[in-house]
């Protein structure tokens, strides 16, 4: 395949690969009914035939970048709900998505700065790599000494970056089927919708350069998050502080007990008290995006995607979970129908309403929650087939616009926290960030695992 320079002239030959995947898929499923009718067991041929499309799939992903490595990325924290079988096939294809994307030439990164820079940028520079050291859904990441000695990290986008991320947005959503295959009751538009609307503002590197500035000064020498400062910064390019640290990717893989459980309670404080601090909510939860630090800190990247809330968390979450919580279910019906979540016309039973929302509370139930992959599997399972109750109803909620970085966010952290298998005090936590929420008395276990 070519370099990420021939986007653009490309997009014949991306929107081709992207739409032969439903054909694949198909072809797959005509070989599985052949299976079955010789008489192997529908589970097997079930399980064959995602993990054959899970693989065909990202693979295709990660050859394109663009918005097929955004979709990935986005779509990365719902792999702790889907079968073991199926998830180690997923995570690799993920890792490639994520670490071995083809880099820009050398020539063409150099073309990159010194339009964004000036045809003098390698003064700003002592040192500069021309080989990249990561690779993201827009861009890639250099490693460079800044000119008074600092180690820098260079984020540049890809040239024709905007259109391309444009017309895989398009093309993906034809692909409903296919994902419908791996995440059963997943709907892609909404998905497809939100990260269509962020486009303008995550290819605008100014912009990500402004919000990350704030988070790196609301945080600064805070004892458990680190946000890298940012240097320089153009339509373009970003420059920011470099650090190293052990990828939360790796932790998931690997990581002690300790390290699982601190992650997972850093990165729910850091979440939550974005927007009381800095009134913006980091918005693109996924592993890549974090590393702990040698000293125990979390630190955080990317910030093409946040949600501005300089109000902080709208109080109506927190009294709406209080009322959850306190088994108030006509007024929680109540509430959630003032916000949009449940329409006008709809007739939803406010018993059948709380029963859809217990599990999810109980993070904020217990004073310790264990967050495990199969606790997930149940709530997907639960709400993604539409003959069970629960699943019926969710077919009937609506997700307002303004909720949808909250809803990401909300969702995203708990694919992450089930990956890692944390466990910690995360309602003190919720407690002390989210207005508006008043707790009912603890209950007597001293831990809830979710096993």
């Amino acid at each position: 395949m070519g370099s990420m320079a021939d986007i653009p002239r490309g997009t014949v030959a991306r929107t081709a690969r992207l739409a032969r995947l439903p054909l694949s898929a198909a072809g797959r499923t005509a070989v599985g009914i052949g299976k079955r009718l010789t008489g192997r067991p529908a589970e097997e041929v079930i399980g064959e035939f995602q993990r054959r499309t899970a693989e065909q799939l990202f693979d295709v992903l990660g050859e394109l970048k663009g918005g097929a490595m955004k979709l990935g990325q986005a779509l990365s924290v719902f792999e702790a709900a889907m079968p073991d079988d199926l998830a180690a096939p997923y995570r690799e294809s993920l890792t490639r998505l994520q670490e071995n994307a083809p880099p820009l030439p050398a020539a063409t990164v150099h073309r990159v700065l010194a339009g964004q820079l000036g045809p003098q940028w390698r003064t700003y520079f002592r040192d500069f790599e021309d080989r990249p050291a990561a690779a993201a859904s827009i861009g890639q990441v250099h490693r460079a000494v800044w000119q008074d000695g600092r180690h820098v990290a260079v984020k540049i986008q890809y040239p024709g970056a905007g259109k391309a991320l444009l017309s895989d947005l398009t093309q993906l959503g034809r692909l409903g089927r296919v994902f419908g295959v791996l995440f059963p009751g997943l709907d892609l538009k909404p998905l497809l919708q939100e990260l269509r609307a962020r486009v303008t503002e995550e290819l605008d590197y100014r912009l990500e350069a402004m919000s990350q500035h704030a988070f790196a000064r609301a945080y600064l020498d805070d004892p458990d998050i680190y946000v890298p400062d940012v240097l320089a910064g153009a339509d373009r390019v970003i420059v920011s502080e470099w650090i190293d640290g052990t990828p939360l990717s790796s932790i998931i893989r690997s990581g002690t007990r300790r390290q699982r459980d601190h992650a997972g309670l850093l990165l729910v404080r850091f979440l939550f008290s974005g927007p009381a601090r800095v009134g913006m909510l980091h918005a693109d939860p996924h592993p890549g995006n974090y590393r702990l630090l040698d000293d125990g800190r979390l630190a955080v990247l990317d910030f093409g995607a946040v949600n501005r809330l300089p109000g902080g968390f709208p109080p109506i979450i927190g009294r709406l979970l209080s009322l959850a919580l306190r088994e108030e279910p006509d007024a929680v019906l109540e509430g959630l129908r003032e916000e949009g979540f449940v329409r006008a016309r709809r007739s939803v039973d406010p018993h059948d309403l709380l029963a859809y929302l217990n599990p999810f509370l109980d993070p904020v139930r217990y004073p310790v929650f264990h967050f495990t992959r199969r606790w997930l599997r149940e709530q997907a399972s639960r709400i993604g087939d539409p003959r069970t109750p629960s699943g019926a109803l969710a077919r009937q909620l609506n997700l307002p616009p303004s909720y949808l970085l909250i809803h990401r966010v909300w969702m995203g952290s708990i694919g992450i926290l089930c990956q890692l298998d944390a466990a910690g005090p995360f309602r003190a936590e919720i407690e002390r960030w989210l207005p508006g929420l008043e707790l009912p008395e603890l209950v007597e276990d001293a831990e809830q695992s979710a096993e």
